[in-house]
């Protein structure tokens, strides 16, 4: 079953296709908590519920009936026509995690409709699921964001860093790049050796780094240090511009 969480047309606020207005598909589901990132959510039952600034997409337990269960890829096409949007507008598929539902054929039927309308797909995923490039060739087609989680997640190195997933992903895809979540507090903590060792995988893919952050505040005070990294590092850095504009409201 495929879960989606929401939906909604903005700009995209991160990475390499920063300011590209987008349609996005938000679905329920993760491989990972990432509950280092310490960002937190009120469950309508009034439990705080820790984790990644998208919780409400990856809690599956607090947050269940915001979740909505699609049967048919056509039910996900038809949200588009819900919008008055410019014709075949990038789409950004984000969690969660979307690539738990990679081999789904549902969601590979979806893909493949919205690439012969003439979308741009971007898949923002934290790059340690495989994906079968020969078996759905509509992938080769497909953005990956790799978001790869770095030590400041507290999910552990074997279950984050997927050498092989990466190169994988890297030499299929129409086009890849790294993005890493960083706070203030995780620069001093050997990042750079990190990064590097994720980074070996496809040495030739661009690295964006960006503020960890629930909210405006959050991502102001990790700002200027994460600056300062990228500029010592030759990184780019990446803003999160729909928190620096809009806080930290949801469906944009």
């Amino acid at each position: 079953m495929i879960y989606l969480v929401e939906h909604f047309y903005s700009i995209q606020g991160e990475g390499k296709y920063v300011g590209t207005p987008s349609f996005f598909f938000r679905f329920g589901g993760c491989n990972m908590k990432c509950e280092g990132f310490a960002c937190s959510e009120r469950a309508p039952n009034g439990d705080e519920v820790l984790g990644c600034d998208t919780v409400y997409a990856v809690n599956k337990e607090h947050f269940l009936q915001n979740w909505i269960p699609i049967n048919k890829a056509q039910e996900l096409l038809n949200v588009l026509s819900l919008y008055d949007l410019p014709e075949a507008v990038d789409i950004v598929l984000t969690g969660g995690e979307p690539l738990i539902y990679a081999n789904d054929e549902v969601f590979v039927m979806f893909l493949e409709m919205l690439v012969a309308n003439g979308h741009q797909i971007t898949f923002e995923t934290n790059g340690s699921l495989s994906v079968d490039f020969e078996k759905y060739p509509v992938y080769k087609e497909c953005i990956f964001a790799l978001s790869v989680k770095l030590s400041n997640s507290n999910e552990p190195e074997s279950k984050r860093i997927r050498g092989d997933v990466i190169y994988n992903i890297a030499s299929n895809a129409k086009d890849a790049f790294f993005k890493f979540s960083i706070d203030k507090e995780s620069i001093n903590i050997a990042l750079e050796d990190e990064i590097q060792s994720i980074c070996i995988h496809s040495p030739q893919t661009k690295v964006y780094c960006m503020p960890v952050a629930g909210n405006k505040e959050e991502l102001e005070e990790n700002t200027e240090p994460l600056i300062e990294f990228c500029k010592a590092k030759g990184y780019n850095f990446s803003d999160r511009l729909h928190i620096r504009i809009w806080d930290a409201n949801k469906g944009v």
